[in-house]
């Protein structure tokens, strides 16, 4: 008789373990669903509002337009972000993170160093300014004079750029035997204003797409041929130095 007891409690508390890991797989299920759902809605308003903040300007966009274009409330909005200028900064750190994610993906594919530094010219002179002609624009033209804030955002970005570009050259100094901090920074500042440069003529000031590809094309030549002609002036100078 106890053992009819003991294999009944037995069955019922496998049973019950049974059920727990069914509802608990079915509440991860339930709580992965909605982080999509609520990453999904993220992106969207994000997206709209860097669309309207191209199209019509960030001072005069509301939250409400970005809802409208998004096609979600306006409470939807105010749950991820806490006001515009807030929608804003996260804008600003997703066109960092696709900037520095597409220029260190270009630059790492290269089968060496200044293999990888064509490469990053070559994504210039492609597709790079038609998919990012939205982040362009919010970093240079609609994120400007905003608040402190924001201005210490654009600057902490475009210092982390310059970091990478002068990384970039250092490796592709090493490849040549020769390291000049100096030199690398001095050559990444200059390419950084050619960039901004070619951000306000043909993206921001008027939208010439079309033709800032084989523009682009053409900087990043002169942008190699400077940088070849830096590498070989220095190798013989180090060359020079040992000989001396």
């Amino acid at each position: 008789m106890n053992c009819i007891h003991e294999n009944a409690f037995a069955s019922d508390c496998g049973g019950t373990a049974v059920a727990s890991r069914n509802a608990l797989r079915a509440t991860l299920v339930t709580a992965r669903r909605r982080r999509r759902e609520k990453e999904k809605r993220y992106l969207k308003i994000l997206n709209a509002a860097a669309r309207l903040f191209c199209d019509y300007g960030y001072p005069t966009t509301k939250i409400q337009d970005i809802a409208q274009t998004a096609e979600v409330a306006v409470g939807t909005v105010y749950l991820h972000f806490r006001n515009k200028e807030d929608l804003l900064l996260h804008l600003l750190d997703k066109v960092s993170f696709d900037l520095r994610s597409y220029m260190g993906k270009a630059f790492g594919s290269g089968k060496d160093p200044v293999d990888g530094f064509e490469n990053v010219g070559r994504a210039f002179s492609k597709d790079f300014w038609r998919r990012y002609r939205p982040g362009i624009i919010i970093l240079f033209r609609e994120s400007v004079g905003v608040s402190q804030e924001v201005e210490a955002r654009r600057r902490a970005i475009l210092e982390r750029l310059d970091e990478d570009s002068e990384a970039a050259l250092l490796e592709v100094m090493r490849g040549y035997g020769v390291e000049d901090r100096a030199a690398a920074g001095t050559i990444s500042m200059a390419v950084a204003g050619m960039f901004e440069r070619l951000a306000y003529r043909y993206v921001i000031w008027e939208d010439r797409s079309e033709e800032v590809e084989a523009v682009a094309r053409d900087v990043m030549g002169f942008v190699m041929g400077g940088l070849m002609s830096v590498l070989k002036g220095l190798a013989e100078a180090k060359a020079a130095g040992r000989g001396a």
